[in-house]
């Protein structure tokens, strides 16, 4: 024990006054940190850090490179360092029409952005009567409907969060009701009890009822197969269909309400 003493001092001295150096160092050590941290942070934030450029990439026909930085870049915080990724991504996603951005860091002190853009398929159908739109993904997104250049996109209505299936649904239905003759699909709704309804851009309305796609798929396909007999006969134009009905549809030409083939009184 002595000679250990001898080769370290500290061993030799008494052990409150060991704990209180060691305490004291710990002190010392834990203050060094902080200074660092504190230095750092305020290195982080000198002008000399701040992002000098941003590079905008990718899908920018809806609007211009100055348009997304001048609507982006006010709310970008926050230097080269230490500026989040996530926050930064998310204020280039408000642009309008933008709807995916991928934000990395380039050295030095630039920023690149590769944007992909909202392809408007749909107007979405809001109870203010201020439509919005809906993308190829069926996902609904606000923007000026004026700056779509396709003035017969199809309206959807139904209830909240719907829109992918209604897309999905619309898109299935336009090729079987293209045979008909009677314009292109104008609104497709579906009601809050799953009832299908279409409205074609010719004035004719038609009950599709409820089911699954594939039923309600299948009953249209019969009645798109069934319409240009009834038509002939009748030489009148298509004005309403109900196609709800068990055993066949109503139908209702202009000045002409028939049945094909006899319907049953109960509906789905």
């Amino acid at each position: 024990m002595a000679r250990a003493a001898a080769l370290n001092p500290a061993l030799s001295l008494p052990a409150d006054v060991r704990l209180m150096q060691a305490t004291a160092n710990a002190v010392f050590l834990l203050a060094g940190l902080a200074l660092c941290v504190v230095v750092l942070w305020w290195a982080a934030r000198l002008p000399l850090l701040a992002i000098r450029a941003i590079r905008v990439e990718g899908e920018v026909q809806r609007n211009s490179e100055s348009t997304i930085r001048a609507n982006a870049a006010h709310r970008l915080t926050g230097s080269f360092i230490t500026m989040d990724l996530q926050k930064s991504r998310a204020a280039f996603e408000s642009v309008p029409w933008v709807r995916r951005a991928v934000v990395r860091k380039v050295w030095p002190m630039k920023l690149s952005v590769q944007l992909e853009e909202h392809r408007p398929v749909a107007l979405w159908a809001m109870a203010d009567g201020n439509d919005r739109l809906v993308n190829s993904f069926g996902e609904v997104f606000e923007a000026n409907v004026g700056d779509v250049e396709d003035d017969e996109l199809p309206r959807l209505a139904g209830p909240e969060g719907s829109a992918p299936l209604m897309l999905a649904m619309q898109r299935r239905l336009q090729p079987v009701l293209a045979p008909l003759g009677a314009g292109d699909m104008a609104q497709l709704t579906l009601s809050a009890r799953g009832s299908w309804r279409i409205e074609l851009d010719k004035g004719a309305a038609i009950e599709l009822g409820r089911g699954s796609e594939d039923e309600v798929l299948a009953r249209t396909e019969h009645f798109v197969r069934t319409l240009p007999r009834v038509v002939a006969k009748y030489q009148r134009p298509l004005e309403s269909a109900d196609l709800r009905h068990t055993d066949g549809f109503a139908l209702r030409l202009k000045g002409v309400v028939t049945n094909v083939p006899a319907v049953a009184a109960r509906k789905r």
